[in-house]
């Protein structure tokens, strides 16, 4: 039996979603990903401006005038959600957890596939893969797919997304969307002189994303179409001023001392994360990934909308 705070979560996120996708969504969503080619579906009579090559020469020949052949897209397609639930994900500094906003996106891109008839399946990892739900179709799985990235409880706190994608090419053969929902923070070696400087809080991100490799995101998207989702928190990227501060990271346990009062350690870490979000963006960028950043203090309908817009116009111009 599910305790009933949690199906009242369930039910509040599942009705703040559903407006969005059936409002937009779920249509720019069909826009966006395609299926894998063109079934055929009928003849008809030839209209002015058809196409001559979709001509079918036997059924014309029968019946004396030009019939065309019609197509339908092959829609079906598998939507693979790959979620963080690493230790970091626990953070919030505003209403929001970065780990409740991953349930809002999940939830979000999970109803827009069910609304196209595609499937959706579920990765949850941390430096390990925690719980994999195959995929299927139906709302009472995606409510499910929502109440395990919301509440699932991992054993591990640490971040291995080169572990993660590895499972994922293993148990989807066959070309899938693959939507990585993830803060990207992990645990790599730290020198000493960065740990006294105070830049070694919880939210450091990954430098060069030490735990996936570039050439492993190129494999995972040559043979699926791999998106990437960025949660952050605003107190990630900057510094608030509030004084002597006690940051303890969440996944490795160590406990730094800063002054947040000091301007000039605060510059020091808004530069260090500026300049890990570009090396981040530029890694995306060479293994041919599409990538977002939504932070939990900003609505996120709009920014996922101008993403499937930006999306699908490079689509039509390729």
């Amino acid at each position: 039996m599910i305790p009933r705070e949690i199906l009242k979560k369930i039910r509040q996120i599942e009705l703040r979603t559903n407006r969005l996708v059936s409002e937009t969504l779920a249509g720019q969503y069909h826009s966006v990903f395609k299926g894998q080619g063109m079934n055929f579906d009928e003849v008809r009579e030839y209209q002015p401006g058809d196409e001559v090559r979709s001509i079918d020469w036997n059924v014309t020949a029968r019946m004396n005038h030009p019939f065309v052949k019609k197509f339908v897209e092959e829609r079906e397609l598998t939507l693979m959600l790959l979620v963080d639930v690493s230790g970091s994900g626990l953070f919030g500094s505003r209403a929001q957890s970065k780990r409740e906003l991953a349930a809002e996106i999940a939830s979000v891109l999970a109803f827009s596939a069910i609304r196209n008839n595609d499937k959706v399946g579920l990765i949850l990892f941390s430096d390990e893969v925690e719980k994999f739900i195959p995929p299927r179709k139906g709302r009472r799985h995606v409510l499910r797919v929502i109440r395990e990235v919301l509440f699932f409880e991992p054993q591990r706190q640490g971040t291995d997304l080169n572990g993660a994608l590895e499972f994922l090419m293993r148990v989807t053969p066959h070309r899938a969307i693959a939507v990585i929902v993830s803060d990207f923070i992990g645990s790599p070696a730290v020198p000493s002189e960065r740990r006294r400087s105070g830049l070694r809080p919880q939210m450091m991100l990954l430098e060069s994303l030490a735990q996936a490799s570039s050439t492993m995101l190129r494999h995972a998207n040559r043979r699926h179409d791999v998106v990437a989702v960025q949660i952050a928190d605003p107190c990630e990227l900057q510094l608030p001023a509030l004084g002597r501060l006690a940051l303890k990271d969440a996944e490795t346990g160590e406990v730094v001392e800063i002054n947040t009062g000091d301007p000039r350690k605060r510059n020091a870490f808004a530069e260090r994360q500026a300049k890990a979000q570009t090396d981040l963006s530029r890694l995306f960028r060479s293994a041919g990934i599409d990538a977002i950043q939504l932070q939990t203090d900003r609505p996120y309908a709009a920014e996922l909308g101008r993403f499937f817009e930006t999306r699908e116009k490079r689509r039509l111009r390729g």
